[in-house]
């Protein structure tokens, strides 16, 4: 087998065609060996890295698949993971996304084969979508944003917004960078509505002010509508994206939550208001001091409006 091709060491701060910033780690593959190394018992690790060299120089599909699918059997009793490894933001990102044993072989055995022949992998790594249970999909998902050249499998994270499963939607939708940086504005505003639709929680959705857009502004109008027409209630973090796209139309919404007797829908409302360089939403939160006051201080702001 060839040597293995180091993953650029990128910045954070980098952005991809489309413009937008987007996540990069350094050494992937070598950061998660170094933890599996620490984390895995040494007859798995050792079967795991016999395993990437028959597919790897078998070119064999069957046997990556099937690898990806035997390693729940093989680390059933899950232990804790040892983060010693030297990239700060990948660290970040694993325990932000609470990442088991398991999670770090299978993302490690797609990335090793990936860096041996991409071109060749690229498309049977995206069919994991076809082939995988619920388990191995979330894990899949959940750690997109580490594969190389992660922008391939943007048609496989949005097939995944079809599920009504919980468990395989949060996976793409909740504290994943990847959806910011790689779906269209159509494929976003789907994700936020169906998150919504979903009951999902709102606050766990990355770059929300960043991919925020006219379109998905309309429609969260829309939507609200629907659901006042059915007497129903609206997670106030829903209007977050609205905030910079303020119109006539739109500032009647406000008025309704500013005037509306659930609290959280009135800071809601003065949130929209206060961000919007709309001369007559500003004129409108002038007439609620008390929560024009409350952001003007930063005591209630997106992050806290549940809480503050």
């Amino acid at each position: 087998m060839q040597q293995i091709a180091a993953i650029g060491c990128l910045v954070l701060a980098i952005c991809n065609k489309n413009g937008r910033k987007q996540m990069h780690f350094n050494r992937v593959a070598h950061n998660l060996e170094s933890a599996l190394n620490r984390s895995l018992d040494a007859n798995v690790n050792t079967w795991l890295q016999e395993k990437i060299e028959i597919i790897c120089d078998q070119k064999s599909t069957k046997e990556l698949y099937l690898t990806y699918s035997l390693l729940a059997s093989k680390l059933r009793n899950d232990g804790g993971i040892h983060l010693t490894i030297d990239d700060d933001a990948l660290k970040g990102y694993l325990e932000s996304q609470k990442a088991t044993p398991l999670q770090m072989a299978r993302i490690y055995l797609l990335v090793r084969v990936l860096e041996e022949n991409r071109p060749f992998f690229e498309p049977k790594v995206a069919n994991i979508i076809q082939v995988a249970d619920t388990g191995e999909l979330v894990t899949f998902l959940k750690y997109l944003i580490l594969l190389p050249e992660a922008g391939f499998y943007k048609q496989a994270a949005v097939e995944a917004l079809r599920t009504n499963i919980d468990t395989v939607f949060d996976a793409i939708s909740a504290k994943n960078p990847y959806p910011a940086a790689y779906f269209n504005d159509q494929q976003w505003n789907q994700m936020y509505l169906k998150a919504a639709f979903m009951q999902r929680d709102l606050s766990a959705i990355p770059n929300i002010d960043e991919r925020a857009n006219q379109e998905l502004a309309r429609i969260i109008s829309d939507y609200a509508h629907e659901r006042w027409a059915a007497s129903r209630k609206i997670d106030p973090l829903f209007w977050r994206p609205v905030t910079h796209f303020l119109d006539e139309p739109l500032l009647a919404d406000m008025q309704r939550l500013l005037a509306s007797e659930d609290i959280l829908e009135n800071k809601a409302g003065a949130l929209c208001c206060s961000g919007s360089t709309l001369k007559t939403a500003q004129e409108l939160i002038k007439n609620y001091p008390e929560l024009m006051r409350a952001v003007e201080t930063g005591d209630l702001a997106w992050e806290t409006l549940k809480s503050s």
